[in-house]
């Protein structure tokens, strides 16, 4: 079955509160799941700016703080591999209203940590949920796509990881200065359960799966699932990689102010919500097209850094098409993911969630060495190899599996 005639299917029943269309001709339920990952990203990307403050309440270093943001990521990683498959048995819509409870207790205890090992505790519970949570956001996003703006309704989630760096972060610092580092949890805590009562009153369409859920193992037998996800690793670890270690290098090789790191991480986001106003040329040539071109232009990207890195005009222009092109790559590595096997989507969506973190973990752990050896252009060149081997794997025959295109079929 091709993806067109998947889409009719599993869109036919969803005329309920959830999968009303605004103005946009979206479904209401896809701004909330976007405020659900910029909750999520609050959270995960809010610890660094406030982490001094943090250190000082707690008297503890900065760095002893950030192994809270360690243990997120670990948690995370951990959680989608191995919980989020039951997502295809209980429905990602329950499993996303206990997630986000769960991460809102998480962030209370975060808020109350009386010591660093206690904050590490929370951040630790906060990651086990958002592992479960993001496989589940993108299952919705999937499973609430009107027929033939799957990418623009998806685009629309993935822009709340732009308001979580935009937006969440700069408030976080703000609120950090100006009431308590703690009252920064306490309100992300408060904004997932505003997310959980809204989901409460929504209703959409779910394929639940008949057996039992796979072993993680067992689902990379899922056919066309490998080389979408050799592409996810190495699409993250190339990203990870760069952006770890890019206010180094604007503070230290360029000699700009630290508030240069604030500026290049707007700018990313820019570049990255921008290209939802381009989602629709996704769903008129199709997922599979389009996404070796993604990936290809990342590299790109990451080639004119090297070129053109030493001017930090020209860095921020490439910064901005960075966000650009990886919000195009990440759009059509979840369509081509989701719709391999409907239901298992959970499953196969844990997986993408599993290796985005340990590939996070492998980029940042591997382009340390490298950025303090060989410096920021090599370290480029490097990211934009990784993305080859993304464009080959997102090419690969074998990942021409059922449900993979969507426009294909229509144009």
């Amino acid at each position: 079955m091709r993806f067109g005639q998947y889409a009719a299917m599993t869109n036919t029943d969803q005329p309920f509160a959830g999968a009303a269309e605004t103005p946009t001709g979206l479904p209401r339920m896809a701004y909330v799941l976007t405020g659900c990952i910029a909750v999520i990203g609050s959270n995960s990307l809010g610890l660094g700016p406030i982490a001094p403050e943090v250190a000082e309440s707690l008297g503890s270093s900065v760095s002893s703080v950030m192994t809270a943001a360690a243990a997120f990521g670990l948690g995370t990683a951990t959680s989608a591999l191995f919980l989020a498959r039951h997502i295809d048995r209980i429905g990602a819509r329950r499993m996303l209203q206990f997630a986000l409870a769960l991460l809102a207790a998480a962030l209370v205890l975060s808020a109350l940590s009386p010591n660093v090992a206690v904050l590490v505790a929370g951040q630790l519970i906060a990651g086990i949920a958002s592992g479960v949570a993001l496989p589940a956001i993108y299952s919705s996003a999937a499973a609430v796509a009107p027929p033939g703006r799957e990418s623009r309704t998806i685009g629309v989630v993935l822009t709340g990881w732009t308001l979580s760096m935009v937006a969440g972060v700069s408030l976080s610092a703000v609120l950090a200065d100006v009431v308590h580092w703690r009252a920064v949890f306490v309100a992300i805590a408060a904004l997932a359960l505003a997310a959980i009562a809204m989901i409460s009153t929504s209703k959409y369409h779910e394929t639940l799966a008949s057996q039992s859920a796979p072993f993680p193992l067992e689902a990379l037998k899922i056919q066309g699932t490998k080389p979408l996800l050799i592409a996810c690793g190495a699409f993250m670890a190339a990203f990870y990689g760069m952006y770890g270690y890019l206010g180094d290098y604007l503070h230290n090789g360029l000699g700009q102010a630290v508030s240069a790191n604030g500026l290049a991480a707007l700018v990313y986001g820019f570049g990255f919500g921008a290209a939802t106003l381009l989602d629709n040329v996704v769903d008129r040539l199709g997922a599979k097209r389009v996404m070796p071109i993604a990936f290809l232009g990342t590299g790109t990207v990451y080639v004119g850094m090297t070129l053109f890195g030493g001017s930090f005009t020209a860095l921020l222009i490439a910064v901005f098409l960075w966000g650009l092109a990886n919000h195009f790559g990440l759009n059509v590595l979840i369509m081509r993911l989701s719709a391999i096997d409907p239901a298992r989507r959970g499953t196969i969506m844990g997986l993408n969630s599993a290796v985005t973190y340990l590939a996070g973990f492998v980029g940042t752990a591997a382009f340390g060495p490298l950025h303090a050896s060989f410096g920021f252009a090599t370290s480029a060149l490097v990211a934009a190899m990784l993305m080859l081997i993304a464009a080959f794997a997102a090419a690969w025959r074998k990942a021409d599996v059922v449900a993979l295109d969507t426009t294909s079929e229509q144009s």
